[in-house]
């Protein structure tokens, strides 16, 4: 039995996000939240939100024990692209990427 959450479109890179999942993933749950909580990243607080949705979809829809889930699998898949353009010199202009990322998180009961 597995809880899933899900975040679509994240308007943040990938990369970064990555960094994050790294550190969380075959935890606890209360010690991954509590590493989210002390990590000065941009996506800590992305990644706390959807582990605190997963661990509510656990609880609530398949009435696992909210004190023995753990990260079983996180990972994040790149969104859609937003191309955007910046001015430089002479009339010339930039391409910028805005990345957006799709992060998955699923929790399981220990045995």
């Amino acid at each position: 039995m597995e809880a899933r959450a899900y975040l679509r479109n994240a308007r943040i890179s990938p990369r970064k996000v990555q960094i994050v999942l790294d550190l969380i993933r075959n935890k606890p749950v209360d010690l991954a939240l509590a590493a989210l909580d002390l990590t000065p990243k941009a996506a800590s607080p992305i990644v706390s939100k959807l582990v605190k949705s997963a661990q509510a979809n656990a609880v609530n829809n398949f009435s696992m024990d909210g004190d023995n889930l753990y990260v079983a699998e996180c990972f994040v898949t790149p969104g859609p692209i937003m191309k955007r353009i910046r001015p430089r010199a002479q009339g010339r202009a930039f391409r910028v990427f805005k990345r957006t990322s799709h992060i998955t998180v699923v929790l399981k009961e220990k045995e």
